[in-house]
């Protein structure tokens, strides 16, 4: 299940973002951190599965397209699909926009069926 970011998900969110290899700087993550909570644009989903919380994607969104900047799953989730089901998930919430990628997400996403408005 996808679900927004909210404030009392810092913590688990920061673990997550730290998987991903430009984050695993403190300060760089706290900067894109508060990138995520100030700026309505940019939007922050964590995955659960069970009680747990165990994938994050966040999202660039403008008018007409989305990029993603960020996925990330648990190491100990991962080869199940769950990166997988996200972008499905995000792809069905941005109807009609093109999905957009950055340098970091492009192999991952390229990876991913397409749905309408791909790469």
């Amino acid at each position: 299940m996808l679900l927004r970011y909210k404030k009392s998900f810092e913590k688990i969110a920061m673990g997550l973002m730290s998987f991903m290899p430009r984050e695993r700087d403190l300060k760089v993550l706290q900067q894109t951190m508060q990138k995520y909570e100030d700026n309505p644009e940019w939007q922050l989903f964590l995955w659960k599965k069970g009680e747990d919380f165990v994938g994050l994607l966040g999202v660039e969104v403008s008018e007409d397209a989305f990029t993603i900047h960020h996925v990330s799953v648990n190491p100990s989730y991962r080869n199940e699909g769950i990166g997988q089901s996200m972008v499905e998930k995000i792809q069905q919430m941005m109807q009609g926009k093109e999905m957009n990628s950055t340098e970091e997400t492009r192999a991952f996403l390229e990876k991913c069926p397409q749905k309408k408005g791909g790469l």
